[in-house]
């Protein structure tokens, strides 16, 4: 399944270490993410360092490990579905991941309640991909 994935599921598997983790090493998985969400992660990572008690250069480490299981896209790439994007969503934080799901017409892995409101593009949590992937 394509799915694009926000930044705080990227986060979470680092942060945790559990099923979220699981399913970004799922190869059932073709998980996409703007390259926005590297921007995001260099923004975080002191305080994704201190949720993980993992050192800032563990957490490079990591990104670098799994990035291969992440296709990275240019926001030129999905650019012309930037303003639907922005019609549906009220954190800009969360527009380029709207966009590139709607560019790709694919579901939106994301934690964010007010994601699952808008009608446009399917949003599944982690606790429902683990029931559809039977992790």
């Amino acid at each position: 399944m394509l799915i694009v994935s926000d930044a705080n599921e990227l986060f979470g598997a680092l942060i945790s270490r559990s099923k979220t983790l699981d399913l970004f090493l799922d190869k059932s998985l073709e998980i996409v993410c703007p390259e926005f969400i590297l921007y995001e992660f260099n923004k975080h990572k002191h305080s994704i360092s201190e949720k993980s008690g993992l050192t800032e250069k563990d957490l490079f480490l990591f990104l670098f490990l799994i990035s291969p299981r992440i296709k990275f896209f240019k926001t030129e790439e999905f650019k012309d579905f930037l303003n639907e994007a922005k019609s549906i969503s009220s954190d800009p934080n969360d527009i380029e991941y709207l966009a590139l799901a709607l560019k790709l017409n694919c579901p939106l892995w994301s934690e964010d309640k007010s994601l699952k409101g808008q009608k446009k593009v399917k949003v599944l949590t982690t606790s429902e991909l683990i029931k559809l992937y039977g992790l």
